[in-house]
């Protein structure tokens, strides 16, 4: 049984994202100490607005941030747009800036583009910002070959695999010091 629910965030829209994939794979590599929830409602959060920052919050983000705060950590996977955080992940974050769930959260994150180092840079400041623990010695980047990138393409890359399992297997480490 797992120890740990570790929440994984896409910040793609795109049916077939590679940073999605790569979330799916991780889960499927993910060690026995880690479960791996996939949240999937980025595309129904509506844009964020400090007036609505109210009780009753919009429900989506309900969802949000009851998944967040029952996680123990984050997995996030996000493509650079434009050298920088695409705008529906950053309204995403925008959403957990007030919230009482996410600051102290461990995060992880990965990249699937050497290439794209602008919006993982952005990426740790807005994170930094709402007082995430970003796990640096454990981000990784996996370069995958670009949109249309299926999870059996990468379970079937032994590089792929083995850098996931680290990462992960590194997770792991981070929450047992906790």
């Amino acid at each position: 049984m797992a120890e740990w629910r570790v929440l994984c965030l896409s910040g793609s829209l795109r049916r077939r994202s590679g940073n999605t994939a790569l979330l799916l794979a991780a889960r499927q590599l993910a060690p026995n100490a880690l479960a791996l929830d996939i949240y999937d409602g980025l595309g129904q959060l509506p844009l964020f607005n400090p007036d609505d920052e109210v009780d009753p919050l919009p429900a989506a983000v309900q969802v949000l941030r009851a998944a967040v705060g029952t996680s123990d950590a984050l997995l996030i996977a996000c493509p650079e747009y434009a050298h920088g955080i695409p705008g529906a992940f950053k309204n995403l974050l925008d959403w957990l800036v007030g919230s009482l769930e996410f600051p102290g959260k461990p995060v992880l994150l990965l990249n699937t583009s050497a290439r794209s180092h602008h919006a993982q840079a952005a990426l740790r400041e807005v994170l930094q910002t709402m007082s995430a623990r970003l796990l640096d010695s454990s981000c990784v980047t996996i370069p995958l070959p670009g949109a249309g990138c299926e999870v059996e393409s990468i379970l079937a890359n032994d590089s792929f695999c083995k850098d996931l399992r680290d990462a992960l297997n590194a997770l792991c480490r981070a929450l047992l010091r906790e």
